[in-house]
């Protein structure tokens, strides 16, 4: 196994009888559980009422993995659209069965949407087209008979699987290796990457040999929030790459397998309480996308950035239980959804989720029962294509707002469209119901170009990607974004690291290392270094910063006023200006003088 972690699985299931107990698999013992998972359904059946009676010996766990999580009042008042949740579309599938494992709240389901067996309980994962047509799901696995049933998904093993559809059914081709919470991308280079807790794999071709190594992080003297785990990741216009960690800490590397470097020195994830895990991060034509789920409360949040960095929550659930339904209103009632990934188009917009759900406690999922988990896929409402056609910065005082909606395939915006629902504004307006209503429209080829009564716009200086929401004629919600003109949207991200203070002949000194993460060249930036006392921030020193190229660093020589007692802890600040605007700043505790 250590010479060999691409092996294949092979094409087909054969039957085989079960001549061993079920511990860790090895290789041989993957391939003796080639076969027909109804089979193996009906032999688990004859398990279950043998352990019956032994199971109800065992003491339940004591600790609930759920809690109810209080709403906010005025999410009450969001409209159809606002929501992340709204975007969720019917389930696909062709075959609908009940002859399969599951609580009754999943049956019958979807045996064919995503990946599930009778052999291994799936997790997470996420897909990625391959050159070959096929779609690739990199998802995680183990024996559903493995006698810590749930709880030995710590000894997952990555699977590589295939489909001709974007939804599924994928079946496995081979184990690329172990590792759990898959998540692939495609470097820089070229090569793909498969990440888990941990690690990660590398190959040249995604049915090549896939090299198993770790990755570099520099956490540049930030505290690591919670772990380096379930790493998501996005990459940026120059292919360089940002990545949130299960803490919601944002990091950058320039390709995506060389260092990672930390640039937060907190979570950028809502300031409420919640036990917080899962991110995903993406980025499409007009901006970042950050979902994060509280796994207590089973429920999760939706955030936009314009620059991966910087963040702004949108009201509302990005998910929670109950959004797997069919067409005809049916659901598949998982308990719990977890490792939301994302199937991106050629715009960079998600047109289907994939989860990893089961239908119980994780606890209550035994060797040998009722119970597993498998990974689902999700349509998703991409939402339309948006153009601003007005140069000019947009203020309360803007009389109106044109905006093109893009003509699609299966989507004519000029017979679609019921008009008088449409409102269009910053998100804090129209996700409430408010915004810019419409004045006229105009056909421009397939297109539709729609004039908004300015009034009411709520767009500000620090708004980047106005919203719009409304139906069709046939009731569907329908929702897009759109990039302001004269928003520059690539800019230089400049980050400080400690300051380290020494004292010389010439009295107290201070060096600051200050790099540029972002894809284009910085201008002169001031730096000032402070602590903060009685609510108020005691500067101590500052100097000038030089024009830094993408990813360059300096490290900066200052004069500092000595004004701290040796041993004691002082709350330092960093901070970053062009002009009077604050570029960034970097808190942390420190004694300065030992």
């Amino acid at each position: 196994r250590d010479t060999d972690r691409s092996r294949g699985l092979g094409d087909v299931y054969k039957r085989q009888p079960f001549p061993f107990t079920c511990n860790s698999p090895t290789f041989d013992h993957i391939n003796l559980f080639k076969t027909n998972s109804n089979i193996i359904f009906m032999e688990r059946s004859l398990f279950k009422f043998a352990l019956l009676g032994v199971m109800f010996l065992i003491s339940h766990s004591s600790f609930s993995q759920i809690t109810e999580r209080e709403r906010p009042a005025e999410w009450k008042q969001l409209v159809k659209g606002a929501r992340f949740m709204d975007r969720f579309l019917p389930m696909k599938g062709n075959v609908l069965s009940s002859d399969t494992w599951g609580a009754d709240c999943v049956l019958p389901r979807y045996v064919d949407n995503g990946i599930e067996d009778g052999i291994w309980s799936y997790w997470g994962g996420n897909i990625r087209k391959g050159e070959d047509g096929k779609y690739h799901l990199f998802v995680c696995g183990w024996l559903e008979c493995s006698p810590k049933g749930h709880m030995e998904w710590p000894n997952s093993y990555v699977f590589h699987t295939v489909s001709d559809n974007l939804t599924g059914p994928f079946k496995p081709v081979r184990i690329i290796g172990k590792g759990h919470n898959p998540e692939m991308f495609r470097a820089k280079d070229g090569r793909y990457v498969v990440y888990v807790i941990d690690g990660r794999y590398v190959s040249d071709d995604l049915n090549g040999k896939w090299e198993y190594g770790k990755f570099d992080f520099n956490a540049r003297d930030r505290r690591i929030i919670e772990g380096l785990s379930n790493l998501s990741f996005a990459q940026r216009e120059d292919s360089s790459y940002v990545m949130v960690c299960r803490g919601g800490g944002i990091w950058v590397s320039r390709d995506g397998l060389s260092e990672y470097n930390q640039l937060t020195d907190k979570r950028v994830y809502p300031d409420v309480d919640g036990r917080f895990e899962d991110p995903v991060i993406w980025r499409d034509h007009i901006q970042y996308h950050l979902i994060v789920n509280d796994w207590l409360g089973r429920i999760a949040f939706y955030l936009r950035s314009k620059d991966g960095v910087n963040w702004v929550v949108d009201p509302g659930e990005a998910y929670m239980p109950g959004i797997a339904v069919h067409a005809d209103g049916q659901a598949e009632d998982w308990f719990k959804y977890e490792r939301l990934k994302v199937y991106q188009d050629k715009y960079g917009r998600a047109i289907q989720a994939n989860f990893a759900v089961i239908d119980t406690l994780k606890n209550e999922d035994k060797p040998f029962d009722h119970h597993s988990s498998k990974n689902i896929s999700i349509p998703l409402n991409p939402g339309l294509l948006l153009t601003i056609l007005d140069e000019k910065p947009i203020t309360s005082g803007t009389k109106t707002i044109r905006v093109k909606i893009q003509a699609e395939e299966g989507f004519n915006p000029q017979t679609d469209i019921d008009v008088n629902s449409l409102r269009f504004g910053a998100s804090e307006e129209v996700n409430y119901g408010r915004g810019c209503q419409v004045l006229t429209t105009e056909n421009a080829g397939k297109d539709l170009i729609v004039t908004f009564n300015g009034k009411g716009n709520g767009i500000t200086k620090d708004e980047f990607a106005p919203k719009l929401i409304g139906k069709y004629k046939n009731g569907r919600m329908l929702y897009g974004y759109a990039r302001l003109p004269y928003i520059d949207y690539i800019e230089p991200i400049l980050s400080a690291r400690a300051p380290v203070f020494t004292k010389s002949g010439k009295g107290l000194e201070c060096t600051v290392e200050v790099q540029n993460f972002g894809q284009v060249s910085s201008k002169k930036a001031l730096v000032e270094v402070g602590y903060k006392k009685e609510g108020k921030t005691i500067k101590v020193a500052s100097g000038m910063v030089p024009a830094l190229k993408p990813y360059e660093k300096t490290d900066l020589l200052l004069s500092a006023k000595d004004r701290f007692e040796e041993g004691k802890e002082y709350d330092l600040i960093v901070t970053l200006y062009s002009g009077k605007k604050v570029l960034s700043t970097f808190n942390l505790k420190k004694k300065v003088l030992e």
